[in-house]
């Protein structure tokens, strides 16, 4: 399994159930990751998509405690252990946890891969990705150029798990 993300430098993600950058090339470089996978995420990050609508052209995973919860296009399940279950009939290379931060955290020890948009700024966050590289764990692979969007620096980095 996988994790896919955009972080600020301090490894914040989101601010008030929205993300924190819109970095086209980013949107494009998650929508073509996860294209025909599997996406895990939690209830907050599906009800932020435009309509509260899963994305096209992916089995959309959700965690949530409502145990009523239904929603056309998703799966939805209560625990960690149900998800991890339903997903061994996937390779694990196209499962792809997507967020929120609580998620992430829930999932990172049966990932082994995280494809991180690292942009070298700092906005106001109310939710964070764990700090992956002061976390022993894991190790840097990979990493593009760094490109720039607006006056936004990123680039796409790729961490393995040690």
């Amino acid at each position: 399994m996988k994790m896919i993300v955009c972080v600020a430098e301090d490894f914040g993600i989101g601010l008030n159930n929205d993300l924190l950058f819109s970095l086209p090339p980013d949107m494009k470089f998650f929508r073509e990751t996860t294209m025909g996978k599997v996406i895990i995420m939690g209830r907050g990050t599906l009800d932020s998509f435009p309509g509260g609508k899963p994305l096209k052209n992916r089995t959309n995973i959700v965690l949530t405690r409502d145990k009523n919860f239904s929603r056309e296009g998703v799966e939805a399940f209560n625990t960690k252990e149900e998800i991890l279950d339903y997903v061994k009939k996937f390779n694990s290379d196209d499962v792809f946890v997507i967020g929120g931060g609580q998620i992430y955290e829930m999932f990172k020890d049966v990932c082994d891969e995280a494809l991180i948009t690292k942009v070298r700024k700092t906005v106001p966050a109310d939710t964070f990705f764990f700090n992956i590289d002061d976390d022993v764990e894991w190790y840097l692979s990979a990493e593009s150029e760094l490109m720039e969007y607006e006056g936004i620096n990123f680039s796409f980095c790729t961490y393995k798990r040690a």
